[in-house]
């Protein structure tokens, strides 16, 4: 007789969600390593450069313990200095730092405004946390000022959290940041960005969407380090006290064997790259308004402006139909379905990354105007 989870499996593959793990293959429509770092003969070069000064690839331990090296220190003052941020503390990766974030710094009595498509790490934290949360319609301040408005009326008086991702991972449009931090400013709460998308990519200098921003003392970011940089792990920018308030209170700081030492330095030669090179961000724009352009001409999908572009078809059956067509003429792109996206907005993920050129990006849009156009037959 088949268990529960084998019966749960197969309810999945029946409604077209089942996930599997697949090998890479075909041109890389997939991957969030928009600038090409990630197998590039500059971090590799600074990774053997690395290993030759003698810097060791496993930590041995908790930061708290024996595992702090002095490669993490360097990186937390470089990222620092790169993101004009008071403070940096480096994480794994995105999902235990945004873990670390929302279920630490707000407390009992708190409450937390968080956009609706935050992503799911975010999620993971708030439900560790003591602290009121309630869901804000996506990107719009005045739902945020709503929420907190009604909590204070209903008694609320702990600390405010607003948390959003400066660009968003699924459908790749951007927070109102400026009005937000308004509403920040005027409620005395804090604003918590997840820059994962936009780090090395958007704002002045690659700095994100947020980048006007840092250094405030009612401003958390986050810059995840496994993307557009090329590398793993994750930065949280604060203020000094929420820093070490995340050092002595975080489970997933404290209880973690700290990142490697080599990653840490291979994040700091990929915040070198970003500042000394910005071709890179100028080539992947012209990519971007390059598929947006052929986007408009091809199908009917709006362009997002943004790295992400999103192929949304509704059906969950659907979109992994769309996404195995393309895998077999050689494109790898992802279908997305719920939970990760609402329900009825089952969509193809296109990223669009240094690793294709403007060839294979009309060669893909051809090839999903055609498939689309075969299924609705």
């Amino acid at each position: 007789m088949p268990g529960a989870h084998e019966r749960a499996l197969d309810a999945l593959l029946k409604r077209g969600r089942l996930r599997t793990l697949e090998a890479r293959r075909g041109l890389d429509f997939a991957s969030n390593d928009y600038l090409g770092l990630a197998d590039s003969s500059a971090l590799r070069d600074a990774v053997l450069a690395a290993i030759g000064r003698g810097v060791p690839i496993g930590s041995g331990g908790s930061r708290l313990l024996r595992g702090n090296h002095s490669e993490h220190e360097a990186l937390e003052a470089e990222a620092a200095r790169f993101f004009r941020a008071e403070t940096a503390l480096f994480f794994g990766g995105g999902f235990v730092a945004n873990t670390a974030i929302f279920s630490t710094l707000p407390a009992r009595g708190d409450l937390i405004v968080y956009d609706a498509l935050i992503h799911a790490s975010a999620l993971e934290g708030m439900r560790l946390s003591k602290a009121t949360r309630v869901a804000a319609r996506h990107n719009d301040a005045q739902a945020f000022a709503d929420a907190i408005a009604a909590w204070r009326t209903s008694g609320g008086t702990g600390q405010v959290w607003i948390a959003v991702e400066s660009l968003y991972s699924m459908d790749g449009d951007r927070a109102p940041l400026d009005p937000l931090i308004e509403i920040a400013d005027q409620n005395d709460a804090v604003l918590v960005i997840d820059e994962a998308h936009a780090t090395g990519v958007s704002g002045d200098g690659g700095l994100g969407l947020g980048a006007h921003l840092e250094g405030r003392e009612n401003v958390v970011s986050l810059h995840t380090c496994g993307k557009a940089l090329g590398v793993m792990g994750a930065l949280v920018l604060a203020p000094r006290a929420m820093r070490d308030f995340l050092v002595n209170r975080a489970r997933s700081f404290i209880y973690a064997t700290a990142p490697s030492p080599l990653m840490a330095a291979s994040v700091r030669a990929a915040l070198q790259i970003v500042e000394c090179e910005p071709e890179r961000r100028v080539q992947l724009q012209e990519r971007i308004a390059f598929a947006g352009r052929t986007l408009l001409a091809a199908t009917r999908h709006t362009p997002s402006g943004s790295q992400i572009q999103p192929i949304i078809v509704g059906s969950d059956t659907r979109a992994v139909a769309l996404a195995d067509a393309l895998k077999a003429q050689g494109f790898d792109i992802r279908a997305i379905r719920p939970p990760t996206v609402p329900e009825g907005t089952a969509r193809l993920r296109l990223t669009i990354t240094l690793n294709t050129s403007e060839a294979d990006l009309k060669a893909l849009i051809t090839a999903l105007a055609e498939a689309e156009a075969e299924f609705a037959a």
